[in-house]
């Protein structure tokens, strides 16, 4: 063997070695930077979605949880709640909810999927207070024609079961309602779609 045919052997495998030992230290390099783009998991948390179980949720009753650092609330209207619904439209700003406050599947008289289940996040749209849950129908601490619905104990503005603003309160806005679905007949997903897997 020639010298010439040594040092071309011994080129060839430093050169394929420096290859292969860069390319390992880019990859190596890469993951770190590629990992830290990848939301915590407190900001998945905070974003994820939430399941609510709603079979021991009785008419009238309301289940609270938190979806995004909201809180976001669970509402079984009774039948009567409900079909009560449509005498309020005279009095609300926007009885038909022509606002992008809900998903295209809540664009209904009820604003929900199922009428007597109604999901809502409970953030008045006024200043940002919570409203109170307040069902019944007259409760003196709102007025005696109260139909039943929500209260916002910081300036007074007042929303039906729906989540409907009425008129002549400081809100703008009926109360947003979140995406969701049912995974089954008793959990309810907030924060993802019903059309979504």
């Amino acid at each position: 063997m020639s010298s010439e045919e040594i040092d071309q052997n011994r080129r060839h495998f430093l050169t394929v070695s420096t290859v292969v030992v860069g390319a390992v230290g880019a990859v190596m390099a890469a993951v770190p930077f590629v990992s830290s783009m990848e939301p915590s998991a407190r900001a998945k948390a905070l974003g994820g979605p939430v399941d609510i179980d709603v079979s021991k949720i009785e008419p009238g009753g309301q289940i609270k949880a938190k979806w995004r650092g909201k809180p976001t609330w669970v509402v079984q209207r009774g039948t009567v709640a409900v079909s009560a619904l449509a005498k309020n439209d005279g009095f609300l700003r926007d009885p038909d909810s022509k606002e992008d406050q809900q998903p295209p599947y809540c664009k209904n008289e009820y604003r929900s999927i199922k009428p007597e289940l109604f999901v809502v996040v409970g953030i008045c749209t006024h200043l940002g207070c919570s409203p109170l849950y307040k069902p019944q129908v007259g409760d003196p601490s709102v007025s005696m024609d109260w139909p039943g619905g929500f209260f916002c104990p910081c300036h007074g503005s007042k929303y039906d079961l729906a989540g409907r603003v009425f008129k002549g309160v400081p809100a703008p806005l009926n109360l947003q309602v979140p995406p969701y679905k049912y995974v089954s007949d008793a959990v309810v997903r907030v924060g993802e779609d019903q059309g979504a897997a």
